[in-house]
């Protein structure tokens, strides 16, 4: 076909003014194909965009408490409505979930309210007693309640964070002569790096005890997480070893020794050029001893006299008559007139001076007060009975001219003027059997710098990947619809509407319909620069693509 008969109808087309079409008609006009493709790309775009959202009203939730009891799970979703705190249930509702930059305030506050309470039922079971029960029953409801009441006491000592207290009560027969007695035993669980002292777990034991009727302190037995017994074994078995308090008064005074080493030779040979522990053999042992001292005889010295007994007799017959029978000879006898006290004197007759016929007696007895000295001694506890201390001294750090470092052992004086300092820091007791070790070796420094760890395994960048990832994959997912679906239907209608564009299809569509290649465009025709006509059908096909369209197709209609 001649570029002539062409530009001919173009010119036409071109004085007739066509309207340019609209951009729904333009839309209509694409093939069915691309309408599908951006309908289905416009829906998955508007799916992400609500997902995205929906995914950001709801915020990141972490687990605020788990494994909780319908009790506490009411409280604590009652006070969390009384907070304003917005919360999600999870795992079949024995989780609660908060947002997580309110879980630590969130419990903190549920703390001060004494929430969560945990399980631990105590006498309000006995409010839900239902009739018929029978007397093992009761006996066990009873055993049931007191066990809860005496862990909610324990727990809420500072250092406890949970209790549980078994009780054997047997039960009490009047037929049986030796009544078994009740006996207890407590499980406690403690909060980390806190311990309880002796009086603590005496007030346990006091507590449970007293709580019992005819429970005996002996009879109860605490013990720890890990299995210690805290109270003394009822055999006495573990009174021979060191309690809580004497342990801790040990390391107090092996910590005291080591400081006050410490404390004088780091000075002389640095502070990372030394090291040094202290062993002391502590005597808690109790001993009490009476003695009872007397004084020897103390002679004629003066003493007290505490009692006298003296007694005194005399006796004897009647004298015999003796001399020549007359009124003299019948004459009774003299009178005595001997004194009371002191040695018996001979009487002497009156007559002719002959001695009676008897015998005297006389007694003393006196009893001193007798010397005695009572002394009770008591040896004090915690003695420390030998000491042990050793001392690692670094090697010396020598630097010559050139500035190389090397390590030099120190000299026997030197180590012994160190092992005299440890010494006297200590109150070193050779007859004690104290002993003092003071040798120099060279540290072995190490690298104690974790290796650094790769950026992909940083928690940090973990965390982020792990935040980000949904997002991402959102938006990446977004992109895909855009760039693969809408965007070419878009780019498919803003092409029908360029002059250019509909005027390379109506030239194309020219060329197809005469036979020639598709390298013939418009604007390679060998036509006259000066025509114009053909700028005139340029003009038009730049102006009114649609109108030279209809043109062309009108053409196409002719020719089938």
């Amino acid at each position: 076909m001649d570029s002539n008969v062409v530009a001919q109808p173009l010119a036409a087309a071109a004085h007739s003014g066509g309207a340019m079409p609209s951009f729904g008609a333009r839309l209509a006009a694409l093939p069915g194909r691309r309408k599908l493709l951006l309908g289905i790309g416009l829906a998955a775009l508007v799916a992400i965009v609500a997902a995205m959202l929906m995914l950001k009203s709801q915020g990141d939730y972490k687990v605020l408490y788990a494994n909780l009891s319908d009790k506490d799970g009411g409280a604590v979703i009652a006070q969390l409505s009384q907070m304003n705190v917005p919360y999600k249930h999870a795992e079949g509702g024995s989780a609660i979930l908060v947002p997580a930059d309110m879980v630590h305030d969130v419990r903190l506050k549920l703390a001060s309210a004494g929430l969560p309470k945990g399980s631990v039922v105590g006498f309000e079971l006995m409010d839900n007693a239902r009739f018929g029960l029978t007397q093992f029953q009761e006996h066990l409801n009873f055993q049931r309640g007191l066990e809860g009441e005496l862990t909610r006491t324990i727990t809420a000592l500072s250092a406890v964070q949970a209790a549980r207290v078994h009780l054997a009560l047997p039960n009490q027969n009047g037929f049986f002569r030796e009544q078994q007695k009740p006996s207890a035993s407590v499980m406690l669980t403690l909060y980390p790096g806190r311990t309880l002292d002796r009086a603590q777990v005496a007030g346990i034991v006091h507590l449970v005890s007293s709580s019992v009727p005819e429970l005996s302190p002996k009879a109860v037995s605490v013990l720890d997480q890990s299995g210690t017994l805290l109270s003394d074994s009822p055999d006495g078995a573990g009174n021979g070893g060191l309690d809580a308090e004497q342990l801790r008064y040990v390391n107090q005074i092996e910590s005291n020794y080591t400081k006050r080493i410490l404390d004088i030779l780091e000075p002389v040979v640095g502070r990372d050029n030394l090291r040094a522990q202290v062993v002391a053999d502590v005597d808690f042992s109790q001993t009490e001893s009476t003695s009872e001292e007397f004084k020897p005889n103390q002679g004629q010295a003066n003493a007290a006299v505490r009692s006298r007994q003296e007694s005194s007799s005399a006796g004897g017959s009647s004298a015999v008559p003796s001399g020549v029978p007359g009124a003299a000879s019948n004459q009774p006898p003299v009178p005595a007139s001997a004194p009371t006290e002191g040695p018996a004197q001979q009487l002497h007759a009156a007559q002719g001076g002959s001695a009676p016929h008897g015998n005297t007696r006389s007694e003393s007895v006196t009893n001193y007060e007798v010397d005695k000295t009572v002394r009770v001694t008591r040896n004090a506890t915690g003695i420390v009975k030998r000491l042990s201390a050793a001392v690692v001294v670094n090697h010396r750090t020598v630097t010559d001219a050139k500035g190389k470092v090397s390590y030099v052992p120190l000299s026997k004086d030197e180590i012994g003027q160190l092992t005299a300092l440890v010494q006297e820091s200590i109150g070193f007791n050779q007859q004690r059997g104290d002993s003092i070790k003071v040798i120099d070796a060279p540290f072995r420094i190490e690298n104690t710098d974790a290796p650094a760890l790769p950026l992909w395994k940083q928690p940090e960048l973990i965390d982020l990947v792990r935040t980000a990832a949904l997002p991402g994959a959102f938006a990446l997912l977004a992109l895909i619809v855009v760039f693969g679906a809408i965007r070419p239907a878009l780019k498919a209608v803003q092409s029908s509407s360029r002059p250019g564009a509909r005027l390379d299809a109506v030239v194309g569509d020219e060329r197809l319909l005469s036979g020639a290649t598709p390298a013939a465009a418009l604007p390679a025709v060998d036509m006259p620069p000066t025509d114009n006509r053909l700028d005139a059908a340029r003009n038009l096909a730049r102006e009114n693509p649609a109108a030279v369209a209809n043109i062309v197709r009108g053409w196409v209609a002719k020719g089938a």
